[in-house]
């Protein structure tokens, strides 16, 4: 057997907002990071109105649910599925500072978020805006005009390597998500700057208010390991992993040969003998 050992040249040294970890309704620590990034901005540098979409049911693994119920703050809540929407109103249908739509998000003039944030009174530099859709989040971000959140919590697709820019199709129907390094570049074309990182989230904030967290260096290196999600070939055309045993969100573990895209017979130094594109491995 082949010895693959993996030595990581990324490390989260300067990511230091994740010792304030804590989830109240978050699902990997978000809950007490944002806290501490409104404690740090200053109560005085930001609008206490929050934006979440999608929201479930407002309260499973929700960003904004403990800015809302516990610190008082105004919220547009956006949740697709009817079920969870029907449950996100019974949990918050009785707060008035609270609005909920059962929309899906799209690009066209009626139904974009900005649309959407436009029929509530909610101003145009609001505190936080978390985006999980699990899918086009960087192109809902990018079409983002009007409104400029001081705070921006994105999911990204944590399966992609730090040095991989990779950016899905602008269609609502397709579910693969962003690298968290197309974020970062992103929020920079946009004015804004990475402060911390958690295991879904990227979490940035504007670049006015960037200064006062005393970030050195929030390179991507220094803010998340890679785990080294990673494949590669041999001389013999042989498809070799590493940590990348299973399909994250479907639960169905990864057979490296079954990546195998020549038969063991070929997969010898050399050019082919003998091939043919619709030859199977065997």
């Amino acid at each position: 057997m082949p010895i693959v050992k993996y030595f990581p040249s990324s490390s989260d040294t300067e990511n230091v907002l994740s010792s304030y970890r804590n989830n109240v309704r978050s699902q990997n620590g978000e809950d007490g990071i944002i806290e501490k990034i409104f404690s740090i901005i200053g109560e005085e540098n930001y609008s206490k109105w929050c934006v979440e979409f999608g929201a479930c049911d407002g309260k499973k693994l929700s960003n904004t649910y403990n800015l809302i119920v516990h610190k008082g703050w105004s919220g547009v809540l956006i949740e697709a599925n009817e079920r969870m929407f029907n449950q996100l109103n019974i949990n918050f249908g009785n707060y008035k500072n609270v609005f909920c739509f059962n929309s899906y998000i799209g690009f066209n003039e009626n139904d974009s978020l900005e649309s959407i944030l436009a029929k509530t009174p909610i101003p145009k530099n609001l505190g936080l805006m978390s985006i999980d859709i699990d899918g086009c989040d960087y192109h809902i971000w990018d079409s983002l005009a009007r409104y400029r959140p001081t705070v921006v919590v994105i999911e990204y697709n944590s399966t992609i390597s730090n040095d991989i820019l990779f950016i899905q199709d602008k269609d609502m129907s397709i579910n693969q998500g962003a690298s968290l390094l197309a974020l970062i570049e992103l929020g920079k074309r946009k004015g804004y700057e990475l402060v911390a990182v958690t295991a879904s989230n990227g979490i940035f904030v504007v670049a006015e208010e960037y200064s006062k967290f005393n970030i050195p260096d929030n390179n991507i290196n220094k803010m998340r390991c890679d785990k080294g999600k990673m494949i590669w070939q041999g001389f013999d055309g042989t498809i070799f992993t590493h940590n990348f045993s299973r399909l994250m969100w479907k639960g169905v573990e990864i057979d490296p040969e079954e990546l195998q895209v020549l038969p063991k017979s070929l997969r010898y130094f050399g050019p082919l003998k003998s091939w043919s594109n619709d030859a199977k491995p065997k």
